[in-house]
């Protein structure tokens, strides 16, 4: 009984630990292909570099907001199931760190988090001013 306990912790642990790694890295990439002012991860840098028309640009500003909306739909009520995993593998986490390696890990998690807020609040309000329905 006690070795299957310990089992599905270490899995759980092994989990949670390529999924902060493949999380990790998966921003990484994602990060470094966003920046620059051509980037495809920006509306007008995708309209820029495809030479949009005005009316081309509305059209698919309008199919990009319906897709947000749809994608906030689905994954909103999900937000607090996965805060909560997050929170439980950092729980885990902190539990095997050293007090100095949890003091480093608690400032890396204060600075992501920083730059993430900062990084939405530089993109200024959200571009659709479209309502979800």
């Amino acid at each position: 009984m006690q070795r299957t306990k310990q089992q599905a912790l270490l899995f759980l642990l092994g989990a949670v630990l390529v999924g902060g790694v493949l999380g990790f890295s998966a921003n990484r990439v994602l990060d470094s292909k966003s920046k620059g002012e051509g980037s495809w991860f920006h509306r007008e840098g995708m309209y820029d570099d495809l030479a949009l028309t005005p009316d081309q640009r509305a059209q698919i500003d309008s199919v990009l907001d319906i897709r947000n909306c749809q994608m906030r739909a689905l994954m909103d009520p999900l937000k607090p199931q996965a805060d909560s995993i997050r929170a439980a593998g950092q729980e885990q986490m902190r539990l095997i760190l050293t007090p100095a390696q949890r003091e480093r890990f608690e400032r890396r998690r204060t600075e992501i988090d920083a730059r993430r807020k900062a990084e939405r609040e530089s993109h200024g309000p959200r571009r659709s001013t479209a309502t979800c329905k």
